[in-house]
């Protein structure tokens, strides 16, 4: 199979970055991207390369007079793809899926757009077996994405029990702040649970969350409280490594100056990160702590970026180029630069939790060794 060839269907927040992760992979590549308007944001998708396509038909001849070289519009690209990922805004996708279903096309939808739209919801770490060959796939939005990667931490190992998680929204997204930028103020969301948790139920089945909302003055992330009770005591020190195992979680501390939201956004600019972009869930890692009862963790989501690795392997999953997921999500990270460890050269995570990995593999061993059947291990 020669490389799958992709088609965004909307160039804005969250399908210029999907294009661009496309573009860094081996096995796929943009075959085009579309817009509705001639404004700046598709003429960086010209200054980039990327074939352009009018997302309805009636705009082409706007695009073409305003200097965007749009080379057709939606059906003359789906026509040259093997799959689409639907960016446009909530509500579009559910529309044009009749559009991809007669076409033949598969299509990954985003998260504004309801369970229902493909029947199948896709975190990578989680169901990416569920997505092989499918037609359609929803990547879920931001918050229930990083509530998965969280939760499958406790659910895959059978600790949990029941999580209720608060979620401060951010209030706008940052390259639209100026038309309803909140100030001094925050809005509670009334519904409980907000929507985030019977979402993370459409792709861990059977999970026992309440999640509760509310957006406040700040745009650059979204952050989450935690609290999981446990089926049975988790030690601090094997909660650390179970969260360190599992794939697209990093550690932030706040005794390294990392103390808040803006501190984790600059430490994505001085990375180099593009856009700024924090694909990982920032979990702090000081801030972690477990009793008798329950695990609370505190972490970070960027709600720009955090979906993108999703839609790449979802890409992989549907098409079948590639059958394990952990492959793919290997191969997605080490394209895009997704890390587990943030400072490596000064902060030797790797060694730390080896170590740890190999302490607790021992005191398994040794309270099996020393008798207790049937007894339950406490960790």
């Amino acid at each position: 199979m020669g490389k799958i060839r992709v088609g965004i269907n909307g160039y804005g927040v969250i399908g210029k970055r999907v294009a661009d992760a496309v573009a860094l992979q081996d096995d796929m590549e943009v075959a085009g991207v579309t817009a509705v308007n001639a404004d700046y944001r598709i003429r960086i998708a010209a200054e980039r390369g990327y074939p352009i396509y009018s997302a309805v038909p009636e705009k082409l001849s706007m695009m073409n007079e305003a200097g965007i070289p749009a080379v057709g519009d939606l059906d003359d690209l789906i026509k040259k793809v093997d799959v689409v990922v639907d960016c446009t805004p909530k509500g579009v996708g559910a529309q044009l899926k009749s559009v991809y279903e007669t076409a033949g096309v598969k299509a990954i939808f985003q998260g504004a757009e309801k369970h229902e739209v493909a029947g199948m919801s896709f975190v990578a770490q989680v169901n990416y077996a569920e997505a092989l060959n499918r037609q359609f796939a929803r990547v879920v939005s931001c918050n229930t994405t990083a509530l998965c990667r969280v939760m499958n931490t406790f659910h895959r190992r059978g600790w949990i029990k029941r999580a209720r998680v608060m979620i401060l929204r951010r209030g706008t997204d940052p390259w639209e702040s100026h038309r309803d930028g909140m100030i001094n103020t925050v809005i509670p969301e009334t519904k409980v649970p907000s929507h985030q948790g019977p979402d993370a139920r459409t792709v861990i089945k059977g999970l026992d969350i309440t999640t509760m909302a509310g957006a406040g003055p700040f745009n650059l992330s979204h952050m989450h409280y935690a609290m999981v009770e446990t089926n049975h005591q988790i030690s601090l020190k094997e909660l650390r490594h179970a969260l360190w195992e599992e794939p697209r979680l990093a550690f932030v501390r706040s005794s390294d100056g990392i103390v808040a939201m803006n501190s984790v956004i600059e430490l994505m600019r001085d990375l180099r990160r593009p856009r700024n972009d924090m694909w990982e869930v920032g979990i702090w890692e000081d801030a972690l702590a477990a009793d008798e009862r329950e695990a609370y963790l505190v972490f970070q989501v960027h709600n720009e970026a955090v979906t993108i690795p999703e839609n790449i392997d979802a890409i992989r999953a549907m098409t079948g180029i590639e059958t394990d997921g952990a492959k793919s999500i290997e191969k997605t990270n080490l394209a895009m630069g997704i890390v587990k460890s943030f400072l490596p050269t000064t902060i030797p995570e790797a060694a730390v939790h080896a170590a740890i990995g190999e302490a607790l593999k021992a005191e398994r061993a040794e309270f099996r060794d020393e008798g207790y059947k049937g007894a339950e291990e406490p960790f």
